[in-house]
């Protein structure tokens, strides 16, 4: 169960992180790097951002990316917030495949409503 203060604080590096984002992949064109949720362990040193990109199939590249410049997006989250933290967590990024978990199950729904009306 999550805390007040760790929803605060996964809530507004949520939104400094997607902030980031923007305008690193702004000069990139074409690709959308979103940030769907940010987990933040209770002592709050930890922190692990769930990334939607777009196009799904430049994904990988993008994380592994994302993944080799994450002290750099560390710093430059850091600056955000050092009004309200002390210490900014560590950054851990995973691919979040909810969407392509959903569109899977619509597609196996879609496949067997057919044929469950021809009965």
């Amino acid at each position: 169960m999550e805390g007040k203060r760790q929803a605060k604080i996964a809530r507004l590096i949520q939104k400094e992180l997607s902030e980031i984002f923007r305008r690193q992949t702004a000069a990139m064109g074409n690709v959308l790097v979103s940030v769907s949720a940010v987990r933040v362990s209770p002592d709050l040193s930890i922190a692990k951002a769930y990334l939607s990109i777009f196009p799904p199939e430049k994904a990988n590249e993008i994380l592994e990316n994302i993944k080799r410049q994450s002290k750099t997006v560390r710093y430059e989250l850091a600056q955000a917030v050092k009004s309200v933290l002390r210490k900014c967590p560590d950054l851990q990024f995973y691919l979040d495949d909810s969407l392509d978990y959903i569109d899977n199950i619509d597609r196996l729904l879609g496949t067997t409503t057919p044929a469950e009306s021809e009965k």
